[in-house]
């Protein structure tokens, strides 16, 4: 069996997680930060821990090596979402420079955790650069779709593409839309969430006709979310294994769509960790290894 970083939909082998527990600290914590980092309202630890407990199972059960990040000198809600602070890639993992001010030490804290599991880094996005992961998403192992977002601008794009570059990596960029401003929690994976290599589950209204053109012309079939379920993260799905998906419950019209495609499905209740802070499956893990 042959493995790769540079995937989206290959079985996960390893991946990075941080507890609920880690990240959300204690309701004191949660209660001064909340509004600051524009969660919906403060999650309830109790609820939260119950929750995170159903999530990191699925992992567990497919037989993954979790590596679970520690806590910090200070509980930061955020670090929740770890998928954003590093990108993987083949050669080494590559540090993020958070658009979002408050979780500018989320990449510095994965660092640590990279070298002391001995896991090479190929390189760090700096200022004026800023990048996150939720805006990368892998279409094949040579292909790189990037959003560029209020959280990463052009800056930050050219050195990811400066890193990728010596490795063959073409990256195809994806402008996104304002929406609800640059306050709000939008990255590319909002609108796109790859299921295999020939299937994604895309939210159209909000996608770049280009992107969407060229998702298509790859002969990708595109699951198309109602726009009830957009607001409910229904496109926030992530691929445990080639159409074996991990959602959140609430989106029956979107999970029915994708049993017809063949995907086997399963779900978690995610009202205080992924709803109230706007991070779905794919934003609270960071797979590194996957099957190809």
């Amino acid at each position: 069996m042959m493995y790769t970083c540079q995937s989206e939909t290959g079985r996960i082998r390893s991946v990075f997680l941080k507890k609920a527990a880690d990240a959300f600290g204690d309701e004191k914590t949660l209660s001064a930060q909340w509004q600051t980092l524009n969660y919906l309202s403060q999650p309830i630890l109790a609820a939260a821990n119950n929750e995170y407990a159903q999530f990191e199972s699925f992992f567990s059960a497919q037989g993954a090596e979790i590596f679970y990040l520690p806590p910090g000198k200070s509980a930061y809600p955020d670090s929740i979402y770890c998928r954003d602070a590093a990108i993987a890639t083949d050669q080494g993992m590559i540090l993020c420079n958070m658009g979002k001010p408050a979780r500018k030490q989320e990449p510095i804290a994965m660092k640590t955790e990279f070298e002391n599991r001995g896991i090479k880094i190929l390189g760090q996005i700096d200022q004026p650069g800023t990048l996150e992961g939720g805006d990368v998403a892998w279409i094949d192992t040579k292909t790189l779709a990037v959003g560029e977002s209020y959280r990463t601008n052009e800056a930050g794009i050219e050195q990811l593409r400066a890193l990728l570059r010596p490795s063959g990596v073409n990256l195809v960029l994806v402008p996104l839309p304002h929406y609800k401003g640059e306050n709000d929690v939008f990255h590319l994976m909002s609108i796109f969430s790859p299921i295999d290599q020939d299937l994604a589950l895309v939210y159209s209204p909000l996608m770049p006709i280009t992107f969407r053109n060229y998702l298509l012309g790859r002969s990708m079939k595109l699951i198309e979310v109602p726009d009830s379920e957009f607001g409910t993260m229904g496109c926030n799905v992530l691929s445990l294994a080639p159409r074996e998906c991990l959602m959140l419950t609430g989106n029956p019209l979107t999970l029915e769509k994708l049993k017809k495609a063949g995907c086997h499905m399963a779900t978690y209740t995610g009202m205080e960790i992924s709803l109230k802070g706007g991070g779905g499956p794919t934003c609270l893990s960071r797979p590194i290894l996957r099957e190809c």
